[in-house]
């Protein structure tokens, strides 16, 4: 397996240097942030990031995210263009050296929590959804600014998304689905990239958007749209495993043996009784889902692909993108380590 780490750049006040010294790491997790959805990625940009890792001692070869625009999902005019500009993307991300291109299908916004910073007993923080604080609000009547939610849309962007998607319906972003696929995965295959797609978080409606790559019966829709190992998963432990009605362990099996996981994310997240959620630390006894048999599901089904300690706390009083701090997703990944070694997996390295 090849450990990785997400890096948003040269703004990201965890550096390259520091991520080096992980150990074990390899593989750095990026994007081009400074360009429109729907817009080819410059060259120079996915150079810039190339360099930069290599300079490290690292390297770049996992994309999260390229985005795909509402554009896409919802089946607008413009959406030829712009998926001939995201194959175009994919095109130059490979002439770079990138394997895997995440992304997801998500209507309107990528993920969602009602707080960054909930403080747990041992002072760590973390990011949490409780449905208590969802009680009553309504995005078509109120003004809502939620965690996750793209601040560049207007309150009445919001709206006209939502009862857009509202129209077309599940059915209706499968079919934008498929169409994007048919068109996608071929360029992909071509150029040596899985498409890697990132479950829906959390895994359920909300505010009555469709959510669709939520479960084992729709994660083996989307693969047989077109059955190619270019169409894979971004297998994100703590997105499907917020509903306790997936068994990760399980899916990781299924679908590691049919070599359709391109990426791992893997974290923890403890499951409330209303089925609200924490995330936590990667400790399984923490959350409620069982690292070491989703470790030894990957290992057994011979994964060789990359993996990446997802989300972190916020712990040592270090400060900055939430999630994304350096120490708490260090300890992640050194903990997966364990576990791989302990069941008798690899890492690889670039030495």
């Amino acid at each position: 397996m090849k450990s990785s780490f997400r890096w948003y750049g040269d703004d990201d006040p965890v550096k390259l240097w520091q991520i080096r010294q992980i150990p074990g790491m390899r593989s750095i997790v990026s994007a081009v942030y400074d360009v429109k959805p729907g817009e080819v990625w410059p060259e120079e940009s996915i150079k810039h990031i190339a360099d930069e890792c290599r300079e490290n001692g690292l390297v770049f070869d996992v994309v999260e995210s390229i985005p795909v625009p509402e554009e896409i999902k919802l089946g607008r005019p413009d959406r030829d263009r712009m998926i001939d500009n995201y194959c175009e993307s994919i095109r130059r991300c490979a002439k770079y050296g990138v394997k895997v291109v995440t992304y997801n299908f998500m209507p309107v916004f990528d993920w969602t929590r009602t707080q960054l910073d909930k403080k747990a007993a041992d002072g760590s923080t973390s990011l949490v959804m409780y449905w208590d604080q969802l009680k009553g609000l309504d995005p078509l009547k109120d003004d809502i600014h939620l965690p996750g939610w793209d601040t560049s849309y207007t309150q009445e962007e919001v709206r006209d998304l939502i009862n857009a998607y509202g129209k077309i319906g599940e059915e209706g972003l499968w079919e934008n689905l498929a169409y994007f696929l048919k068109r996608v995965v071929p360029v992909a295959e071509e150029v040596g990239v899985k498409m890697a797609i990132h479950p829906d978080d959390p895994p359920y409606p909300i505010f009555g958007l469709p959510r669709i790559i939520t479960c084992e019966k729709n994660l083996d829709r989307m693969l047989s749209i077109v059955d190619s190992p270019a169409n894979a998963l971004c297998l994100c432990t703590g997105s499907l495993g917020s509903s306790p009605k997936n068994d990760i362990p399980a899916m990781v099996g299924k679908y590691a043996g049919m070599n359709r996981i391109a990426f791992m994310h893997i974290r923890n997240v403890k499951i409330l009784p209303d089925t609200s959620f924490e995330e936590a630390g990667h400790l399984s006894r923490n959350g409620s889902l069982d690292l070491n048999a989703i470790v030894k599901a990957l290992v057994d089904n011979g994964f060789d692909g990359y993996f990446r300690p997802d989300h972190g706390r916020m712990i040592w009083g270090e400060t900055g993108r939430a999630g994304y701090g350096l120490y708490d997703r260090a300890l992640g990944s050194a903990y997966l380590n364990g576990l791989i070694e302990a069941n008798g997996g690899t890492i690889e390295t670039l030495e």
